[in-house]
């Protein structure tokens, strides 16, 4: 891996370790969120592949565009014929404006630390895992507030 491929996926990878360090009490084992859930099982099994895969593909568009690259030129791509720019305009709404909505609200509303993160983390690793990864942590939140008796 190149330099900038590296520093890329140290953010990312710092990112995540991030949002884990401020939930490390909703991951201590005897935690007030128990184990794992069906549903945190499933977030976890979409996350993984969802960043290996989306990482494979940006490395590969970097590599391919080398100093062209970028999110400029990144988000111009989606847009090169009709059907992929409808596809470019979802992820960009969902996204940019959508996706911070959510993790800021519902975060907010359930006790989550630091949910603003969630989006730049999507940036830096991949929108489906940031999604992947903000639900697994919202389940355990709202399974630790239930536990409390904080309601839902």
């Amino acid at each position: 891996m190149s330099s900038i491929e590296l520093f890329y996926a140290g953010l990312g990878l710092l990112s995540v370790a991030l949002i884990v360090w401020l939930s490390r009490d909703l991951f201590r084992r005897g935690g007030p969120a128990g184990g794992a859930s069906a549903l945190e099982w499933a977030c976890w099994l979409t996350a993984v592949p969802a960043l290996l895969i989306g990482w494979y593909f940006n490395i590969a568009y970097m590599r391919e565009y080398g100093a062209a690259a970028g999110w400029w030129h990144w988000t111009t791509l989606l847009f090169v014929n009709p059907a992929s720019a409808s596809g470019g305009q979802d992820l960009i709404i969902a996204n940019l404006i959508l996706f911070p909505l959510w993790t800021i609200v519902d975060g907010r509303r359930l006790g989550m630390r630091a949910p603003w993160l969630y989006f730049p983390m999507s940036l830096l690793t991949s929108y489906a895992f940031a999604i992947a990864l903000f639900m697994a942590v919202r389940e355990r939140q709202r399974r630790a507030n239930a536990a409390a008796g904080r309601g839902q």
